[in-house]
């Protein structure tokens, strides 16, 4: 039986997760986190729900098995609108978090009710955020972009041998393509002045989409509203740590991909400062 001392669960299609992980290491220092980056089959938003769905189950299997995790965290907005109902049917027991495209924050923080959101075809594809836009479309017009190829770019910019310059490249065009179809950004009326990062690969081009889009467009995603949500959901139920039962750095952090091992030390080197002995392959 998992207790406060187990660890919380955390799986992405690939990289993109460990903004999520960041945050969760931010507001809940106490905790043990094992995290898999499922990059041999990534990108999930360009994959059949039944795959994803299937992925998603072995993965969660996995992590109570192997790791008796007291919480799971879905890093993945395609997995989450896929997979996590099944996922809550399978494991009654277990608090599992998903994540979805921010567009309640993003319509009550935008002035001009012009919300973009960029996102996978999965995601956006999803009955799940249909019922999420309708609900807040009254007094908001998204401007909606699935952004074919933009995870799958930022994925393999971490893999060992790159061009970095060329990667930069191919992000920024992707980029600029997906913005420009969207209409114009800005803070005027009609203007789009708030964007959603509807997968949490975005983050990571953050500097890309922010020189693209001006200072004065809002950029939103998810990571720290999952982390905060993750909290309550473990205060409410006593699975809290204590800050005298903090793991020491160590074993703060289990990492695991399915893909390039030598991608995700990277990516965990350069997004979460972690040395190359947290990360093991998964299958």
């Amino acid at each position: 039986m998992p207790s406060p001392l187990s660890p919380i669960g955390v799986f992405d299609s690939g990289i993109g997760g460990l903004s999520v992980l960041r945050a969760l290491r931010d507001v809940l220092p106490d905790e043990q986190f094992v995290y898999v980056a499922d990059s041999g089959n990534a990108p999930y938003g360009e994959r059949g729900d039944a795959f994803v769905q299937q992925r998603c189950a072995h993965i969660t299997q996995q992590m109570r098995e192997r790791h008796g995790i007291k919480a799971l965290v879905i890093a993945c907005n395609t997995a989450t609108a896929a997979a996590i109902e099944g996922l809550r049917e399978q494991h009654p027991g277990l608090p599992i978090i998903g994540v979805e495209p921010a567009l309640k924050p993003a319509a009550q923080h935008s002035q001009t009710h012009v919300v973009g959101v960029i996102a996978t075809q999965g995601t956006v594809n999803s009955s799940r955020f249909a019922t999420l836009q309708a609900a807040h479309a009254t007094q908001t017009r998204f401007a909606v972009q699935a952004c074919n190829g933009l995870a799958r770019a930022i994925e393999d910019s971490t893999r060992p041998g790159r061009d970095a310059a060329a990667d930069a490249a191919h992000i920024q065009g992707l980029c600029q393509t997906y913005l420009a179809a969207m209409g114009d950004f800005g803070t005027q009326p009609g203007q789009i002045d708030t964007l959603v990062l509807g997968c949490t690969h975005y983050i990571f081009a953050a500097d890309t989409l922010r020189a693209l889009v001006g200072d004065q467009v809002a950029l939103i995603d998810t990571a720290t509203p999952v982390a905060r949500r993750t909290y309550s959901l473990l205060h409410a139920t006593g699975m809290l740590r204590k800050p005298a039962q903090a793991p020491g750095a160590d074993d703060a952090f289990s990492l695991a991909t399915t893909g390039e091992l030598a991608a995700l030390q990277y990516a965990a080197a350069q997004w979460l400062g972690l040395p190359p002995q947290f990360c093991q392959a998964a299958d």
